[in-house]
């Protein structure tokens, strides 16, 4: 089994008035860095980056790089609408330091696997460093499949991960099956994180999981008993993070939930979203206190 690492999409801080907040930007990494969390992943999905001007998403980089500065591994989602804009801003990024992009494709239109793979490999070719390719067909309508990755693979060397954002784990395992005997080095990583100790023991290498904003503590300790082969400990925290996903269940989008939540346990920033994404109301708040409770008492 490969070791295993956990990274963390990151919550971007904003202010009441919708701007980046520079300083709770930095708690909130210092608090992922101390919480040993293995890396970050600035503007995922989490982070919000399809609310961000091409100006705040630079000022972000600038920020996180220098902040950082390759404490835990750094990972920036540098996904636009078009390959010119995707490609400036990933080269941006590499520019600046980050160890490599994260690249989910166009969304609104569904596209043919042509066009999927076309996308991708002009993409890579202008990229000047590591690419992560993102698989999120629920938010951008269509599936980056294995077939199209072993493609890509071939004819891009700088492709080196995927971050596969499916519920089904049948999907992660057919895509291990597929690239493995031909890239044995190609990094895959579950966008879910209760799937972690599934993907490890499918011959994966971890995973990408927002709850880890809340509580990288946990995730830290369940990877280092991954790695430790410690299978009462990985089990006893698979209970503890399978009451934890009830997260994503109190509230759509469950951004603002998460941004409460890390507010609820101490973390310095304003939970303010980008609209339309609203603030958290009682009932909520309630569902998400009875969650941190839990993991209190159990972890």
């Amino acid at each position: 089994m490969k070791k295993a690492m956990f990274l963390t999409p990151v919550v971007t801080a904003f202010n009441k008035e919708g701007k980046l907040d520079a300083q709770a930007n930095r708690n909130v990494w210092e608090h992922l860095i101390k919480g040993g969390i293995d890396g970050i992943v600035i503007m995922g999905s989490t982070g919000e980056f399809f609310s961000m001007s091409m100006e705040a998403k630079k000022e972000l980089i600038d920020l996180a790089t220098d902040y950082i500065n390759k404490r835990v591994k750094l990972y920036i989602g540098t996904s636009c609408m078009t390959i010119e804009e995707t490609v400036e801003l990933s080269n941006y990024a590499l520019e600046k330091g980050a160890d490599a992009v994260m690249i989910i494709g166009p969304y609104y239109f569904s596209l043919s696997p042509e066009s999927i793979e076309y996308y991708f490999d002009e993409v890579a070719k202008q990229v000047k460093g590591d690419i992560y390719l993102y698989n999120f067909p629920d938010r951008n309508g269509y599936d980056l499949t294995a077939e199209i990755t072993l493609n890509l693979l071939r004819k891009n060397k700088n492709i080196v991960g995927f971050k596969d954002t499916v519920s089904e784990m049948g999907h992660t395992r057919r895509l291990l099956a597929t690239v493995r005997d031909e890239f044995p080095e190609f990094v895959v990583l579950s966008g879910y994180d209760e799937n972690l100790a599934h993907v490890m023991l499918s011959d994966g290498n971890g995973c990408i999981g927002g709850l880890s904003n809340l509580y990288p503590e946990v995730f830290a300790k369940w990877v280092k008993a991954i790695n430790e082969k410690d299978m009462d400990e990985v089990t006893r925290i698979q209970k503890i993070v399978d009451r934890m996903m009830k997260i994503y269940e109190v509230g759509t989008p469950f951004i603002p939930v998460m941004k409460r939540a890390m507010t609820l346990r101490g973390i310095n920033l304003v939970d303010y979203s980008i609209k339309p994404f609203l603030e958290v109301n009682d009932k909520q708040e309630k569902e998400i206190k009875a969650i941190i409770e839990y993991v209190e008492k159990n972890f």
